[in-house]
């Protein structure tokens, strides 16, 4: 098959979160089982300084943005097997940084009519077009309302993959006139209209051919108000071409037998490296060095999505409790400094790490023993994942993708992978902290075993992408 990934961003070009991991690893997966994968992406400043040298100039065009007559670079580069095309143009994507401008609905309104009049010129005409969220979500509208004169655009399949409902490109009507030079029926009809707005992402899942999201539960959870972020109703009539696939990891950089970011290798096999990272960790992050003590570790943005309100809540009853924990993060400044807070006072029980750095992560998750990660809502979760990898055991509320990765660990037959909770609360996440501590003291020959259960779990892409296959072939 040949399919063509259009995106905001993609590892290792630019990425802010789990969107730029699945760019950068399922079209090589994808490219392994022989299919041709190309991928476009706009040409931020950060993927000039940093792959400048190595990216080739193809061509440029003209495109208009409304009224505005735009020009487009195209540049390439070949990476493990994929083609990036990247849509250049300063004005619009050399700002520093990828989200967050007041002119974003633009920004993105020129990005998808480029990587849509690209295609014809770069001759990559897709059997399946997959976009993701809602910057691209109105690729699937434009190619059927405004493209649809091209005759080799008409066989295209799209998928829409929907990484966080809580972000749909909520914009003015204007803009469709203004911008997408298209003329104003299909939001007089409703079908592009919400709450008096025209609503992207609700375009791309009435346009697509399927919709999906990146874990089963989540595609289930967004049919429901609670979950839906008002896009509930749409969803539930379009529940036909809704599905949920869990994404992957890379499992060649979530290795913890050759992770270039940690001191002392191990496998499932032979866990003594691991006590090694824990002491070298616990004396890097100023920790008592101890091997008898549960190490507790925490990498996220520091918001209410990911539960931390809970944790901080609870944090004088935790630390109450023989543990040490490492926070690495940033986020809402209350937690910051709530965490800074607790730091300060319980100096011998935690460490919080206010910053991003991606060598003390990797060591967080091959040195503790376990990984708290009590998300409010979780489309999918990476981070249980990658813990998993290193014997790091999650303690997860079961929501979203969280509950399909984490088995809840069965104390009767000995099964599972984590613990977890159900009820958002702070009690419950503190009770579970307790039975995965009584585990862990009590019980070291059975916390050994559900460490090698957790390490073994396949999370690779090269087993995801097989679900996208699926998909893909019954479109075409």
């Amino acid at each position: 098959m040949k399919i063509l990934f259009v995106a905001a961003e993609g590892a290792p070009f630019a990425k802010t979160g789990g969107l730029g991991d699945v760019i950068g690893a399922l079209p090589k997966s994808l490219v392994k089982n022989g299919h041709e994968v190309a991928v476009i992406l706009p040409y931020y400043d950060m993927i000039d300084q940093k792959f400048g040298d190595e990216i080739e100039d193809v061509f440029s065009f003209y495109t208009y943005v409304g009224w505005r007559h735009q020009y487009v670079g195209i540049k390439r580069i070949h990476w493990e097997g994929v083609t990036f095309y990247f849509i250049d143009n300063q004005y619009y994507f050399f700002r520093g940084h990828v989200y967050g401008d007041w002119d974003d609905g633009e920004r993105f309104a020129f990005f998808q009519l480029a990587a849509l009049e690209a295609m014809e010129k770069i001759d990559f005409i897709p059997d399946v077009l997959h976009v993701h969220d809602y910057h691209i979500a109105m690729v699937p509208f434009l190619l059927k309302e405004k493209y649809h004169w091209i005759n080799a655009y008409r066989g295209i399949k799209t998928v829409l993959t929907i990484h966080n409902i809580e972000f749909q490109g909520q914009f003015d009507s204007g803009m469709l006139w203004d911008l997408f030079g298209v003329g104003y029926e299909r939001y007089a009809d409703g079908t592009l209209r919400w709450n008096d707005c025209l609503n992207w992402l609700k375009s791309g899942i009435l346009y697509a051919d399927r919709v999906t999201t990146v874990s089963p539960s989540y595609a289930n959870e967004i049919k429901t108000p609670e979950f839906g972020k008002g896009l509930d109703q749409v969803l539930r009539m379009e529940s036909g071409k809704l599905s949920g696939i869990t994404n992957g990891i890379d499992t060649d950089l979530y290795n913890p037998e050759c992770d270039q970011f940690i001191t002392h290798h191990f496998s499932a096999s032979d866990l003594s490296g691991k006590a090694a990272d824990k002491a070298e960790l616990q004396e890097r992050i100023g920790l008592p060095v101890r091997d008898d003590v549960a190490l507790i570790g925490m990498v996220s943005r520091l918001t209410d999505q990911k539960g931390f309100d809970l944790v901080v809540n609870q944090l004088h009853e935790l630390m109450q409790l023989d543990i040490q924990i490492v926070l690495l993060g940033t986020g809402y400044s209350d937690f910051e400094h709530s965490f800074s807070w607790f730091a300060e006072h319980y100096p011998d029980k935690m460490s919080a790490n206010i910053t991003f750095d991606l060598a003390l992560a990797q060591q967080i998750y091959a040195a503790s023993d376990l990984f708290l990660m009590p998300s409010a809502f979780e489309p999918c979760g990476l981070s249980q994942m990658m813990a998993m990898r290193y014997g790091t055991i999650p303690i997860v509320h079961e929501v979203g993708g969280l509950r399909d990765t984490v088995i809840p660990y069965n104390e009767y037959d000995k099964t599972g992978t984590g613990f977890g909770f159900q009820d958002f609360s702070g009690y419950w996440l503190t009770k579970t902290v307790e039975k995965a501590l009584a585990l862990y003291y009590e019980h070291p020959e059975d916390w050994k075993h559900l460490q090698e259960q957790a390490m073994s779990q396949d999370f690779s892409w090269d087993t995801a992408s097989k679900a996208y296959e699926a998909l893909y072939q019954q479109l075409i």
